[in-house]
């Protein structure tokens, strides 16, 4: 025999009328009535019920909290999650949507925007809701200035306007600028090398563009350019940087090397 584990004031049955019955703590059950028992403690049939709302358990699936049993409502009520959404109870073998602690049945869990169920799909939450990839973008994304479409991650502001990336090109060659030094003219973005090739002057010493950006330093003289380092005499090569010099048709002299002319 063994000890009711739910201390009821039940009489075990002898068979014939009981003495006065025992104390709880002695309520036995007895090989007479029928034992229901559930890791290794037992109980009267008519013991085995819930400690909440009190209905039997007998046949019926229930779940165990220290050392409580419970049907399945009173235990989802007490110890279930609450569905972020509608405030019901999830109940237990039905699925839910879990994010960041909170909790949704899968009909509850829908994009603010569309009122579509989210499911497994991407989303993203915003200020409390939650929207589907393509109702975020079209609320809340940027869109590129080239292309037109949504920018969902990165980006570039170039005269406060947002660009994708990879459509932030230069206009001539098409290279991607970001992260590069660039230039414009007349709004458009041109990476130095297309800048210099197509609107900078040539220096008339050595033929090559002079970009007179990033602090570049240059010579002008009578509708020519040269760079500082090919402002030099003709004949010695003597930087006339800072000096006097005279011009022989295209040419420039220093003054010794121009006294005879």
């Amino acid at each position: 025999m063994a000890p009711c584990f739910a201390a009821c004031p039940l009489p075990p049955l002898w068979g014939r009328a009981p003495p006065a019955p025992p104390a709880l703590s002695d309520c036995l059950v007895w090989s007479g009535l029928q034992d229901l028992s559930y890791k290794d403690r037992h109980w009267h049939e008519a013991c085995f019920h819930c400690s909440r709302c009190k209905s039997s358990l007998v046949d019926k699936p229930f779940a165990a909290k220290e050392d409580q049993l419970l049907c399945t409502d009173c235990y989802s009520h007490e110890y279930s999650s609450k569905c972020q959404e509608c405030g019901k109870t999830i109940m237990p073998g039905t699925r839910k949507m879990e994010y960041k602690g909170s909790s949704w049945h899968e009909t509850c869990f829908i994009c603010h925007r569309c009122q579509q169920p989210i499911g497994t799909k991407s989303f993203i939450p915003k200020d409390g809701q939650n929207f589907c990839v393509p109702c975020y973008e079209k609320q809340y994304a940027l869109q590129c200035v080239q292309c037109k479409k949504p920018i969902t991650t990165g980006g570039v502001t170039y005269r406060e306007q947002p660009w994708h990336r990879e459509c932030f090109v230069c206009t001539a060659c098409k290279k991607p600028l970001s992260g590069q030094r660039f230039t414009s003219r007349d709004e458009f973005a041109y990476c130095l090398n297309c800048f210099c090739d197509l609107y900078a002057k040539k220096c008339a010493g050595c033929t090559n563009p002079i970009s007179g950006l990033g602090g570049t330093k240059y010579i002008s003289f009578e509708e020519r350019q040269w760079h500082n380092d090919c402002f030099n005499c003709k004949k010695c090569s003597l930087s006339l940087v800072g000096r006097g010099f005279l011009t022989e048709r295209d040419d420039i002299l220093c003054p010794d090397c121009g006294k005879d002319i």
